[in-house]
Parts: structure tokens; sequence; C-alpha cells
């Protein structure tokens, strides 16, 4: 399958350029950015073609993956999906629910396959400890701790403007929901959202399934406090979840892998472009709690617990599905 990627920036150049160069299945076809002379240099390390438009690089391909910024790679993700391209997107999947919406329908429209790069979905541990969760179905609550030290030590995303404006819960939320979901069942409110320190953000979630979570997301936390912790208490007791020691890369293979396989079944993988939509849901509703809850002045305030509902129930089960 021929494949082309979109973005130049630090993940594409860490992340998905080694991962698409590596399979053995995929034909990494060519590098669109925004960019010209970074996508160049791109290209020109990993033996491929640079294109100045996106459109000659769409009409060479069967596939793209997307390595950009969420309001970016919606819009461009439509585009590729309405040109008959299968996408391999990366979370979010878009900064507001009407934004994933449109990408949804384009790919329900289109039938092309859709997988959203959830990191943790994709590390076989994870994935296992997930499945045999999810099938003992008696949680009664949660915590998921996601920090990160972007902002406060020496990454190579540290300049990256959506994150800055957006913060840790749209970068590391979705990996936060992406765990949990399978597990715990949707979500019916966000019961409670607040500020911390930096970029912090701690929420409250109703699921589905009757048990409650809580997140502490965080791009501003110290470097010595920074880690991932995914902890279920229920009547078999107390879970954690498993740490993972690979990087991104071979997690991106597999996500290729998932892509090419529902590609040749014709079946949705469970962290398609539905699962990503409903993240941004969930995400949009815990954005609106936070904003909600701030005075004219700017402090904290308190608001009334926020259902979550589908922005797109014409988009079929993938829109609700908990991955």
């Amino acid at each position: 399958m021929r494949i082309g990627l979109l973005g130049t920036g630090p993940w594409a150049d860490r992340a998905h350029a080694p991962a698409l160069s590596r399979h053995p299945e995929l034909d990494f076809a060519g590098v669109w950015g925004r960019r010209p002379d970074a996508a160049a240099e791109l290209a020109g390390r990993h033996g491929t073609r640079a294109y100045a438009d996106v459109d000659a690089l769409l009409a060479d391909v069967d596939a793209v993956a997307v390595a950009l910024p969420p309001a970016v790679q919606a819009p461009l993700a439509v585009r590729a999906a309405r040109a008959g391209r299968h996408l391999l997107l990366d979370k979010p999947l878009a900064v507001t629910p009407e934004e994933g919406r449109a990408v949804t329908a384009a790919v329900r429209e289109s039938g092309v396959a859709s997988v959203v790069f959830f990191t943790a979905r994709f590390h076989p541990g994870t994935e296992a400890w997930i499945g045999e969760q999810a099938e003992r179905g008696d949680w009664f609550t949660a915590r998921a701790q996601w920090l990160g030290s972007v902002f406060s030590g020496d990454s190579p995303y540290a300049a990256s403007p959506w994150r800055r404006e957006k913060g840790a819960l749209w970068d590391v939320g979705p990996h936060a929901l992406s765990v949990l979901l399978p597990v715990l069942g949707d979500v019916r409110r966000v019961a409670a959202a607040t500020h911390g320190p930096g970029d912090t953000v701690h929420a409250v979630l109703d699921h589905a399934g009757g048990a409650s979570s809580v997140l502490t997301l965080s791009l501003t936390a110290p470097p010595a406090a920074a880690g991932v912790a995914v902890e279920l208490r229920g009547e078999a007791g107390v879970t954690l979840l498993p740490e993972g020691a690979e990087g991104p890369v071979p997690a991106l293979v597999r996500a290729a892998d998932a892509l090419l396989t529902a590609v040749r079944s014709g079946r949705p993988h469970p962290c398609d472009a539905g699962f990503g939509l409903r993240v941004t849901e969930i995400l949009a509703a815990v954005q609106a709690r936070l904003d909600g809850d701030r005075g004219e002045d700017g402090t904290p305030g308190r608001g009334t617990p926020a259902a979550v509902r589908s922005a797109d129930p014409a988009a079929g089960p993938t829109a609700h599905r908990a991955g």
C-alpha cells in the first residue's frame, strides 16, 4: 500500500517517518508539509519524495498518515477521505466535535478505513491488560494520572504551539480516555473539572458501566514527578496498568498493521475515527466545564455536572463505541 505522510514536525520526524520507512508492507511514497524545506529534508533522509502540493500527493497514494496539529489534521483528513484515501490519524482527532463529525462523515461516505493512533492501544501488553479488565466488568472506580514534563523539561515538543494553547487535556487526555473507555464504558457525564498548577487538569467522569474515574493530566509536571499510572478498583481488588518500555515507532508500525487489516477485512478497528470522535466529545465536555467554572475574574467557580452527548448521532455505532 502506497502511503504518504502529512507533516514534518518533531512527531513526524521521530515517530511517523521511521515507522512508515520500516514497515514491510508499506511503500512510503512521499511527504507533504506546510514548510517545503522541512518536507524536502525529511523526505531526503528517508529516500522518498517531497510534495509541494497536498492534492498531488493524494493523487499518488492509497493512504495517508497525518502528523499535524488537530485543527490542521481534521480538514485534511476530510479532504483525503473524500479522495478515497485510507487514514492513519493522530490523537486528538479534532479539537471540536463539529470538526470530528466532519471527519467521520467523510470516512463513512467514502468507505475508507481509518485508525487513530492512541499510543497505548498499540502496545501489546497494554492492550492485553485492557482486554482482561474489560472482561471482568466489576470495577467500582479508577484513577488515571498522565503527567508529562513537556513544558518544564527538555522536550522536543516544547515549542509546539497547539500544545501550548490546548494543554494537557487535549494532548495526554486522549491517552487516558483510550485506556479507560474500553474498561469502564462510555462517559455519561463530566461530574467535575478543575484546573491545577500550570496546565494541570483534574476531571471526574461518570461511566455508563456505573463506575467513576478521576483523571489528572499535565504537561507541566516537574520532570521527577512525570509518569503514567492507571489504577482500577473493584470486586476483584486492585490492578495497575503495566508499564510500557517501547517507544512510539513500534506502536506506530502496529497501528499501520491495524489499518492494513481494516482495509483488507472491511471491518472497522476499535480505534477508528468514530472512537476518535467520541474522545473529542468527552474532552470538549471537560473543556466546557473548565471554561464554565471560571468566573469573569478568571477564578475557579462551581458548575453543574455536564452530560456528554454524541455530536454525530448519524455516524453509526462507531461514534459511541468505547473502543
